[in-house]
């Protein structure tokens, strides 16, 4: 719970930091740049890799349910809905804790045991600003594009594996999806995957500039960056999933 604490303490002084910044022009925009293209080249290619079998798993099992209770024409509102509604954000929510969040806990620690933090405090430069800030921003718009990028080739893979290998037909896939899906079913996995990138890096950056003991401390930092944030946007994704299926139930179009 004084972990929990201090990580929302610091949540809101970098999220109060990075606006004043940004209205200030003060913004670091280049560590910001740099950071928007490493964190997209170390997770683009996994989600990839990750989106195509879950988008095919998903699409297998749920026709085999759905067939056998004779509802053949609503494979692709449930395959499609589920894609992206909820398998978007958890892949996405994997990837940007596994990928992301363990890259700027490491790179954090290793600065904070190399004393690179303490000599930032001493110059009268805040860290956070400077450096978790960026990397902030940074993770919430890669975790937007990663989702985004995740429905399409999830949508494509499940189509694609419905169509030729099932022998469905196009049609119907498209208009049971087209039936059920809404703008507002994409905008949820938008909206939650900004929260999963914007949770990530808070705590993974906490944990980056509490690394103590050396290279093991970063390995200890790293690995409970990792796995709070994992257990953190699950819980994340089933409370929001939640809160909105009661106020925006689904209905057929």
């Amino acid at each position: 719970m004084d972990t929990f604490g201090r990580q929302l303490s610091m949540g809101h002084e970098l999220t109060v930091g990075v606006v004043i910044a940004l209205l200030r022009g003060r913004f670091n925009w280049r560590e910001f740049l740099r950071q928007c293209a490493f964190m997209s080249s170390v997770s683009a290619i996994p989600t990839m890799i990750v989106a195509v079998p879950i988008g095919v798993v998903v699409s297998l099992q749920v026709s085999l349910v759905i067939r056998q209770v004779g509802a053949d024409s609503f494979v692709g509102a449930a395959v499609g809905i589920g894609v992206v509604k909820q398998g978007a954000p958890l892949v996405t929510s994997i990837m940007i804790a596994g990928a992301v969040g363990s890259a700027i806990c490491a790179d954090l620690g290793s600065r904070t045991i190399r004393e690179e933090i303490d000599a930032m405090r001493t110059m009268a430069v805040d860290p956070l600003q400077r450096l978790v800030g960026p990397r902030l921003v940074a993770a919430t718009l890669v975790s937007i594009m990663l989702c985004g990028f995740v429905v399409f080739v999830g949508f494509a893979a499940t189509y694609g594996f419905f169509v030729y290998a099932q022998q469905g037909t196009a049609g119907s896939f498209l208009h049971a999806f087209i039936s059920f899906a809404s703008t507002n079913d994409l905008l949820l996995a938008l909206f939650k995957s900004a929260l999963f990138g914007f949770f990530t890096a808070i705590i993974a950056g906490y944990h980056g500039l509490n690394a103590r003991g050396g290279p093991a401390g970063v390995a200890n930092a790293v690995n409970a960056a990792v796995v709070q944030s994992a257990l953190v946007l699950f819980g994340a994704n089933v409370l929001i999933s939640q809160i909105y299926n009661v106020l925006f139930p689904t209905q057929l179009g």
